[in-house]
């Protein structure tokens, strides 16, 4: 590969997971704030664990690229949800909160269509 996809890739995946693994360890420091906020908008607060451990684990493994379509394929369907319970479309102040989540589902997308790209460690032996 070119210079630029070398280096673009993990750098695109520390873009795209850097909010995620904030996130998660944030929940963390809120929790009950967090179980709060989710049990009010109609989640069940009792799975914030398995929210923390996909946002945190799982912005980990993609952005050191291990498992990464795997688990890529599963941030995106997390954003998407995400989207559709947090930030309502018709809300104008959740709009842009609505594509932002859209816009990383699609980047999470193209890495389970491309892979994670060389510098990772689905790629080592390549």
């Amino acid at each position: 590969m070119d210079k630029f996809y070398d280096i673009s890739a993990p750098v695109g995946r520390f873009l795209l997971t850097v909010i995620f693994i904030y996130s998660g360890l944030g929940k963390v420091s809120g929790y009950a704030a967090t179980q709060g906020y989710m049990e009010m908008m109609g989640v069940p607060g009792f799975i914030l664990p398995v929210v923390i451990i996909l946002e945190v684990l799982g912005g980990i493994a993609i952005l050191v690229g291990f498992k990464a379509r795997a688990i890529a394929f599963l941030m995106a369907g997390f954003s998407i949800l995400s989207a559709l319970i947090f930030h309502p479309f018709g809300d104008p102040e959740q709009q842009n909160d609505f594509l932002k989540n859209l816009a990383m589902a699609g980047g999470f997308l193209m890495i389970v269509a491309h892979g994670p790209g060389p510098l990772s460690f689905d790629n080592r032996n390549k």
